[in-house]
């Protein structure tokens, strides 16, 4: 597992004076701190797109200090130009939320059901495509671990990356709530998951009490983490897998812990990783780019350098670049490795980038 490294800036001041002799202490700390920045991009990589374009957009990548992709799907024409480019190549991978025909017509038993009773596999909440598999179910967590052993043993595949690990939202970020026409000032029984049969036996033998039956599960705390458990579990499982292939894991999360566990119920720095994209969407939150370094210091508070911890940002959330520059700048002043950037790859933002390579 790799770990971020926390050098001293005295000791980078020393090594800038002798290398560089009339270079300033000040400029030596931050040629070096920038060094160690390593910046990402999520990518469904495009059928269309032949080889020399390949190239050439993945070595600007490269020049704008891009160091690894995420790809959403399977190409390795994308996955081995990326690699030639100089860039870790990892597969990004639904994980909890998937809507696989084969499985919602062979195995609807494994999906999650609200507090409602009704199962993801009939009645999706908000979405049609919100289509969540039960944690608690050991069938569920072999499927997963099945898929993780054939992506990786892609040669080409330098790791693996989970997206939608947790649960549905049982409450959705404020900017959404006018989209999808709801208030949820407190957790509602239809996105509140899961009631199935497995997860009431298995709190009930730990905690002797059925969740169905209580008056406020949302104030249960063992409730709670019963549920923290199963998605980490999950992850810990895959993590496995990972090891035994040598390559890293990896998960795209909510933005700071004390959001992701009261609104998906992510207990995400306690997962066995190699490195964590917290999604800190400021615009999904009606917060500007100041609260970018707030969601950082948090997650990096907490993780206490068990991995580092790299800024997903949302492209559309900027309206300048200098809105961009600055989101950048506050997630890396507050120790993030890097950012990771989801939406289109323009020649602005590359520009941008360059500055924090």
């Amino acid at each position: 597992m790799k770990k971020r490294d926390f050098i001293k800036s005295s000791v980078w001041a020393g090594m800038g004076i002798l290398a560089m002799g009339k270079t300033s202490a000040s400029e030596s700390r931050e040629r070096k701190k920038r060094e160690k920045y390593k910046h990402w991009v999520w990518e469904n990589p495009d059928s269309k797109e032949n080889e020399p374009e390949l190239k050439l957009k993945y070595k600007r990548f490269y020049e704008a200090g891009i160091r690894g992709i995420f790809f959403e799907n399977d190409s390795e024409k994308h996955f081995m130009t990326a690699k030639n480019a100089g860039m870790e190549t990892h597969r990004w991978m639904w994980t909890l939320n998937r809507g696989e025909k084969t499985l919602l017509t062979n195995h609807p038993e494994w999906y999650a059901v609200s507090r409602e009773g009704k199962s993801c596999a009939t009645h999706p909440p908000y979405v049609g495509y919100y289509r969540w598999l039960c944690p608690s179910k050991p069938e569920v967590t072999d499927y997963l671990a099945t898929r993780v052993e054939e992506i990786l043993n892609k040669n080409y595949v330098d790791g693996i990356h989970l997206d939608y690990v947790r649960y549905c939202d049982v409450i959705l970020p404020v900017n959404l709530w006018d989209k999808y026409g709801i208030e949820q000032t407190r957790e509602l029984p239809e996105y509140d998951f899961c009631y199935c049969e497995t997860c009431r036996e298995k709190y009930k033998a730990q905690y002797g009490t059925d969740p169905l039956e209580m008056k406020y599960p949302s104030q249960s705390p063992s409730w709670r983490k019963y549920r923290y458990s199963q998605i980490t579990n999950i992850v810990n499982t895959l993590a496995k897998v990972a090891q035994k292939h040598k390559k890293e894991i990896t998960a795209a999360v909510f933005p700071t812990p004390e959001i992701a566990r009261r609104i998906v119920r992510q207990d995400w720095t306690n997962w066995n990783l190699n490195g964590v994209y917290p999604m800190i969407y400021h615009g999904f939150y009606r917060e500007n780019t100041t609260w970018i370094g707030d969601a950082v210091e948090e997650g990096i508070h907490f993780l206490n350098g068990r991995f580092p911890l790299y800024a997903g940002l949302f492209l559309p959330d900027f309206n300048s670049d200098e809105e961009l520059q600055s989101g950048i700048k506050n997630a890396l002043d507050n120790g993030a490795s890097g950012v990771s950037l989801f939406g289109r790859i323009e020649d602005n933002v590359l520009n941008v980038l360059k500055q924090f390579r």
